[in-house]
């Protein structure tokens, strides 16, 4: 009996035979979701990865794009944090980022609360607050262009009504750039949907809950609400930096980066310097530092998150 118990026990904690080959039916499923994937590899491989090395291998170098690269090593790194005009686009970008990412979560978060009124026309309502983000944002800014018109604009015949001066909003850096935080606005109706489908995602029985403990529609909103949207506030948190990061139209239809650097963004210095002075290796160089402060951010605020966020809803 002992002899037929410890026979078993070693069948059970034998070690299992290393696996030599695949079988036919494991190639032929991985072939087919190779095959099946595939657009997606090429093109990651193509739009993503490739331009990431290129860009690596032309910022070590001077490049014009019509001569042969010249290295120069780290040449163009040291160079931008000599560069003036760097470290303006810098203050420009951080400062429309500061002022545009918590203002559009703010106006996203109302809008999604709005959308998720019960009411008849709520569908109406939805509707009407999403078509903004839908605009183009070169159209958006030809209509700002007319409405901060220093001479013609809504904006100053409403600000001369109330007795105030007409001002030229693009003629002056800071001015310039609230504008073009107050246009980013128009497109909040994205980050609305997502909030609004976390808004869904609340079990209702948490809020009658709250209403049977006593609690008042301001409490069950800290409480209830922010809490468990936390996810959705994360995630447009982290494409709202992103989008920052990365203004460009508004500034190049808008102002070309004026008065006096006021409104050169970041992107914008870029641009200019692949395109207008011809220097794609400094430009690359300095494309290299923005993803690389991107990908910083996204992580500094991931480790943030883990504070804060929470993933688990119990009715």
């Amino acid at each position: 009996m002992t002899a037929t118990t410890e026979a078993t026990g070693a069948r059970r904690t034998a070690p299992s035979r290393p696996r030599t080959a695949w079988s036919p039916r494991e190639k032929s499923n991985l072939t087919k979701g190779l095959l099946f994937i595939s657009p997606w590899i090429v093109g990651t491989l193509a739009f993503v990865v490739f331009p990431i090395i290129y860009s690596v291998a032309i910022s070590l170098t001077k490049y014009s794009g019509m001569q042969s690269p010249q290295w120069l090593g780290l040449g163009n790194y040291t160079r931008m944090f000599k560069d003036p005009v760097m470290w303006t686009s810098i203050y420009n970008t951080l400062f429309y980022s500061g002022w545009a990412v918590p203002i559009g979560l703010i106006v996203a978060l109302l809008l999604a609360l709005a959308m998720n009124r019960n009411v008849r026309e709520v569908a109406f309502y939805r509707t009407a607050l999403y078509i903004p983000s839908l605009a183009p944002i070169f159209a958006l800014s030809f209509i700002f262009i007319v409405l901060v018109n220093p001479g013609t604009g809504i904006a100053n015949q409403i600000i001369s009504l109330f007795g105030g001066e007409q001002r030229d909003f693009l003629g002056e850096p800071t001015t310039a750039k609230l504008v073009i935080v107050a246009m980013a606005q128009l497109g909040a109706g994205n980050a609305a949907l997502i909030f609004l489908a976390g808004l869904n995602n609340i079990p209702q029985t948490l809020y009658e809950a709250a209403r049977i403990d006593g609690a008042s529609a301001f409490q069950s909103f800290t409480r209830i609400t922010l809490p468990l949207l936390t996810p959705a506030i994360l995630f447009n948190l982290i494409t709202g930096i992103s989008g920052g990061l990365q203004v460009f139209t508004q500034a190049y239809i808008m102002t070309r980066g004026g008065p006096n650097n006021g409104t050169l963004f970041y992107m914008l210095y870029l641009y200019r310097n692949a395109f207008s002075y011809a220097n794609l290796g400094y430009a690359s160089a300095l494309a290299i530092l923005l993803f690389l402060a991107g990908v910083v951010l996204a992580l500094l605020v991931y480790q943030v998150s883990r504070r804060f966020v929470n993933y688990e809803i119990s009715a």
